[in-house]
């Protein structure tokens, strides 16, 4: 469809193909050594279905805060076991993470997703005390985006936000609708207006800071500027990182991602 390209992301990243099986091997690397340290708790369960669990890391001693990273694939793809080691860098800050799966379109509707990802950040909340940091990543990014709309999670959550950060966001739905995606991600006019954070507003009281690959496609630099604009919300954009590689930096603490996020 008309859109198709211009919302392709691997298409146009050398080596891309590479890239799933790098972040899968690495991640279970990573888990390995927190289970074996006796900080890793994995497969939590926040609602009835199989995909609907997430993996808890905790740091050596007791946690700052809570980070949780929301993963990408267009809701169509992915699940938490591929991205464990982005957890590297709010770990070395003293900070537990969460990263969940949830359920994939066409089985479900993008605001079932938004619906499951709230309770999923209640339920890993109430299991950390301390703020809430959140991050997500390309659709992760925008079901981010969307928690923090008021009413969206209990009031007792949402005021322990202290940063979201929407990575490369989808945070308009609508052009979504001249791509092939239509049909599995069951979008029409009506929903995808419904689920796009730059027709909402968020809550006034949490820091919001967009960030995006100076590399990526045009598509996802003018998804990110539209968020930052309507939300009023600082836009970073990272020189020479692309969509696939702008996420490495939630690995290293000593990044400007973390330090943005974490505070």
């Amino acid at each position: 469809m008309e859109l198709d390209d211009a919302y392709a992301n691997a298409a146009h990243i050398e080596g891309a193909d590479a890239y799933p099986p790098r972040w899968a091997r690495e991640a279970a690397a990573f888990r390995e050594g927190l289970l074996e340290q006796g900080l890793a708790d994995l497969d939590v369960s926040y609602g009835d279905s199989a995909r609907q669990r997430f993996d808890l890391f905790l740091p050596m001693e007791k946690a700052r805060g809570l980070m949780i990273f929301v993963h990408g694939g267009y809701w169509l793809r992915f699940d938490k076991s591929v991205w464990s080691h982005l957890a590297g860098g709010a770990l070395s800050k003293g900070w537990a993470v969460a990263m969940p799966s949830y359920d994939l379109c066409p089985e479900v509707t993008i605001a079932e997703i938004t619906a499951q990802i709230a309770r999923m950040v209640r339920a890993a909340a109430g299991m950390v005390g301390g703020p809430v940091a959140l991050s997500g990543h390309s659709a992760g990014g925008h079901l981010v985006a969307r928690m923090t709309v008021p009413g969206v999670l209990p009031e007792a959550v949402a005021d322990r936000l202290s940063h979201v950060m929407p990575i490369s966001p989808v945070a308009d739905l609508r052009p979504l609708l001249g791509t092939s995606m239509r049909e599995p991600l069951h979008l029409d006019p009506q929903s995808a207006e419904a689920e796009s954070p730059v027709l909402m507003r968020p809550r006034a009281d949490v820091p919001v800071s967009v960030w995006v690959g100076g590399d990526e496609r045009p598509a996802f630099l003018d998804q990110a500027g539209w968020l930052s604009q309507a939300w009023g919300a600082p836009c970073v954009v990272v020189p020479k990182r692309h969509h696939f590689d702008v996420i490495d930096a939630l690995a290293d603490p000593d990044s400007d991602m973390i330090a943005r996020l974490l505070g």
